[in-house]
C-alpha cells in the first residue's frame, strides 16, 4: 500500500524545529550559567590573592618593628608603679588632712563682738588607722586630749551661752562643751573668763 500523509505541509515542517528548539534552550541556558559561574570564580580567587598580598606586607611591617627590651619594659613598670605608690600615699595623706583655713574662717563668722579670745590651741585629729591608746592624763587637766580649746572673756555667762550655741553649728567643730566660766575683775570691769573645748571632725565625715 502506499503511505499517505494526512498532516498538513505547515505542521510537518514546524514538528523538527521545536524539538531543536527544546533540546537548544537547555544547552544555551547551561552554557550562560558556566561562563556567569566562571567569571564569579575568578574575580574571589583575585580579590584572595590581594588580600594574601596585603597580609604578607603587614607581617613584614610587622617584623620589622624593633622588640622591645626586656630590661627598659622592667624599668618603666617599676617606675609606674613607684608613681602610683606615691600617688595613693598622697591622696591618702590629703584625706586626712584638717583645712584650718576654713576651721579658722567658720570661727570668725560665729564669734560674736563682744567675745575676745585669749590663747587658741588647735591639733589635728589622730586618724582611726593611726590611733593609739592615749595617755593618761594628768591629774587636774581637764583639757589633756582635747583638740580644740578657746580661752577668752566676755561681759556675761549669757554671752558665754551664746558662744557655745554658735560653736555648735560649726560643721568641724563637734563635743562643744563649756570647761569653765568664772567672774572676774578685769581691770575697772566685769569680766567672765571662759574655756571651751571641742573636738575637730576628722576628714572624710568621720568624728
Amino acid at each position: 500500500m502506499r503511505a499517505i500523509n494526512l498532516l498538513p505541509r505547515d505542521d510537518a515542517r514546524r514538528g523538527p524545529q521545536r524539538t531543536q528548539w527544546i533540546v537548544l534552550v537547555p544547552v544555551a541556558v547551561a552554557v550562560l550559567m558556566t561562563g556567569v559561574l566562571s567569571a564569579a570564580f575568578l574575580s574571589a580567587s583575585g580579590k584572595v590573592k590581594d588580600k594574601q598580598a596585603q597580609l604578607a606586607s603587614l607581617q613584614e611591617v610587622l617584623q620589622a618593628i624593633p622588640t622591645p627590651d626586656a630590661a627598659k619594659v622592667q624599668s618603666q613598670n617599676a617606675l609606674a608603679a613607684d608613681k602610683q605608690a606615691r600617688v595613693t600615699a598622697l591622696s591618702a595623706a590629703l584625706s586626712r588632712r584638717v583645712a584650718w583655713d576654713r576651721v579658722f574662717r567658720e570661727l570668725s563668722l560665729v564669734l560674736p563682738d563682744d567675745v575676745w579670745l585669749a590663747t587658741l590651741s588647735a591639733k589635728a585629729p589622730v586618724p582611726s588607722s593611726a590611733a593609739m591608746a592615749p595617755a593618761p592624763a594628768a591629774p587636774g587637766s581637764a583639757l589633756a586630749a582635747t583638740q580644740f580649746t578657746l580661752d577668752g572673756f566676755t561681759y556675761s555667762h549669757a554671752a558665754v551661752a551664746r558662744l557655745l550655741s554658735r560653736l555648735a553649728v560649726v560643721p568641724d567643730l563637734v563635743n562643744v562643751q563649756l570647761q569653765q566660766s568664772t567672774r572676774m575683775k578685769l581691770g575697772v570691769a566685769n569680766a567672765v573668763h571662759f574655756t571651751i573645748a571641742a573636738d575637730v571632725r576628722r576628714p572624710g565625715g568621720g568624728q
